[in-house]
């Protein structure tokens, strides 16, 4: 953490400058940097050593250890930067124009040697998605797409091309990760029927479908997002449509595949409706986090089978961040929700803290593993503007808010490389400091007036609380149930479902006769019509309990009974406008 530094990006009434300094709290002399010129992009170098950007006259690269210049490079229109993993080559991009007396236009992806500072290739990439080469850690391998396909250099020599893969309306590849041998991921968008697909390729391997080492096909994918772990062993694809059809959900219908390169694929099941929020691979290899349904969103890891080892319960949550080092998880809610974030020592299975940070659009943790970084940035938020630099106890350590009629544009943390900072035992206790804690203040949720004086019932909360649970075989101490015990026990409650469903009243326990005076008669409002419609909301609303219960144990749920589980909010406002009458 000692040379750990972070970047600002501030707009300034017409202007942007670029501001490159050390953590306050961390130095007695901050090392303060500043360009006041309008500034387009910067980036780091992968391993943090150098730092460049574009302030609309040059690009400039420097050491960020001492501030001294590397390169400069007189591209005035530059919109991206991007470095390759071992500070070779410097990619610049600008946005593609043509005129009259230039109907092609000028090649407006460049790569330049940062040892000679001579343009090594001048290409045409007309979109700004993917417009910067792939390579592989070691820089044996760089990878763009061009016409549906995927052109391979070696050595970065971009004069020749070492191998093409050519896949028909290939949209999406991914290479892995790490040094060799190459791996890359290819997704192709489905037509007239047939299914999308993903496929992985081991370069130079690419001799048709039989050299594939793992596909996936599948249907309802407008895109994909494609996730490799950092072994590059596996990978996640997150498929998506932007209409779902059934109009539950106003944000599309999403999947998620799983596909390793050992030929193994499967579909993750996840055990709640709704959309999928977040997905992340632990730096480990061996587990992923998937953040996903109906509010309040489940949190779940899963192994590499695809099988879930914890549940996080369901809470306000859409983000998911593992540490750089993987022993502690954070579940957090941005945007439109509260800011509300839980730290999880994912070894113990433990609860850290729950720290929160309303109005935060960006959150990043520091190499070390033991601090991060949130921020509000515009043009997400364009007011309150500022950054705290906290401990993953909940502490804030430092904070630094915008002046008026400023504007934060972007922190990042300087990287480093793997292996810099060691895992460090986890910490329970908050760190001491001036500035005090997030930790949330515990509040209680609003209900109506006419519940206030009664007790809490499950049928009186608008959401139903799940709470955390370890789901590994044997975890919560139970026996294992043998093959055929298992098996006659999904076919009974495939049997109580059924009923379930022919007779939602039919599993509502009878009750013993019990003596007249401890009977305590349901409250009337004198109209028998009333009672009678609360006394059926009420059913209903049991009915519901029962699903979810049965929910609850992983066992499928039928269509029709989810839209009933919809209706609960609708049963619980008609329940209170009824008791009102009471």
């Amino acid at each position: 953490m000692a040379n750990s530094l972070i970047f600002q990006n501030y707009y300034i009434t017409k202007s942007i400058t670029v501001q490159l300094f050390r953590i306050p709290f961390l130095f007695t002399k901050p090392f303060n940097f500043r360009d006041p010129l309008q500034s387009r992009y910067v980036a780091f170098s992968k391993d943090g050593t150098l730092f460049a950007w574009c302030n609309g006259e040059k690009v400039t690269v420097v050491k960020v250890a001492d501030g001294s210049q590397v390169r400069s490079f007189d591209l005035p229109k530059t919109a991206m930067l991007e470095f390759s993993p071992l500070n070779t080559v410097l990619a610049t991009w600008q946005v593609y124009s043509k005129t009259q007396d230039n109907p092609q236009g000028d090649a407006n992806l460049q790569l330049w040697d940062l040892k000679t500072g001579t343009c090594l290739k001048a290409l045409y990439q007309k979109k700004v998605q993917g417009w910067c080469p792939s390579w592989s850690d070691d820089e044996k391998i760089a990878v763009r797409s061009v016409n549906n396909e995927l052109h391979f250099f070696e050595n970065n020599d971009f004069i020749n091309i070492a191998n093409k893969l050519h896949l028909q309306k290939v949209s999406e590849f991914m290479l892995s990760p790490g040094n060799q041998p190459s791996k890359v991921a290819v997704y192709v968008p489905g037509s007239k029927g047939a299914p999308s697909f993903v496929r992985l390729y081991q370069y130079p391997n690419f001799g048709g479908t039989t050299c594939a080492l793992a596909n996936k096909s599948f249907f309802k994918a407008d895109r994909v997002t494609m996730l490799w772990n950092k072994k590059a062993t596996a990978v996640l694809v997150q498929a998506s449509i932007e209409v779902d059809k059934t109009g539950a959900s106003y944000y599309g219908e999403q999947t998620l595949h799983y596909l390793a390169t050992n030929g193994e694929t499967a579909a993750v099941q996840l055990q709640k409706n709704g959309p999928i929020y977040d997905v992340a691979w632990s730096p480990s290899s061996t587990e992923f986090c998937v953040v996903y349904g109906f509010m309040p969103a489940k949190a779940t890891v899963y192994n590499l089978k695809c099988d879930p080892v914890f549940d996080f319960g369901t809470g306000p949550r859409n983000a998911v961040y593992y540490s750089p080092q993987g022993h502690i998880l954070v579940l957090a809610g941005f945007g439109n929700l509260r800011g509300q974030m839980e730290v999880w020592d994912v070894k113990k299975w433990k609860q850290v803290s729950k720290p929160q940070v309303p109005d935060s659009t960006h959150f990043a943790w520091c190499p070390d593993g033991e601090h991060v970084v949130t921020s509000t940035c515009a043009p997400r938020l364009r007011v309150s503007n500022g950054y705290k630099i906290w401990h993953y106890t909940g502490t804030v350590l430092y904070k630094q808010d915008t002046p008026t009629g400023t504007e934060l544009w972007e922190t990042v943390w300087q990287p480093f490389p793997d292996g810099t900072f060691p895992e460090r035992p986890v910490k329970y206790q908050a760190t001491p400091s001036e500035l005090g804690s997030t930790e949330a203040k515990p509040t209680q949720a609003y209900r109506p007036p006419a519940l206030r004086n009664k007790p809490v019932t499950a049928s009186s909360k608008l959401h139903e609380e799940e709470p955390p649970q370890n789901m590994r075989p044997g975890a919560t101490g139970d026996k294992q149930l043998s093959k055929t015990a298992l098996k006659n026990q999904k076919k009974r409650e495939a049997k109580k479902a059924a009923k379930q469903e022919i007779n939602p009243d039919a599993l509502e326990p009878q009750s013993d006769p019990s003596p007249a005076s401890n009977a305590q008669p349901e409250t009337s409002c004198g109209d028998p019509e009333t009672d009678k419609k609360i006394k059926s909301v009420k059913k209903k609303l049991k009915a519901i309990d029962e699903l979810k219960a049965l929910q609850a144990t992983g066992k499928p749920i039928q269509k029709n009974q989810l839209e009933k589980m919809e209706k609960e909010a609708q049963l619980m406002k008609e329940l209170e406008d009824l008791q009102l009458k009471v």
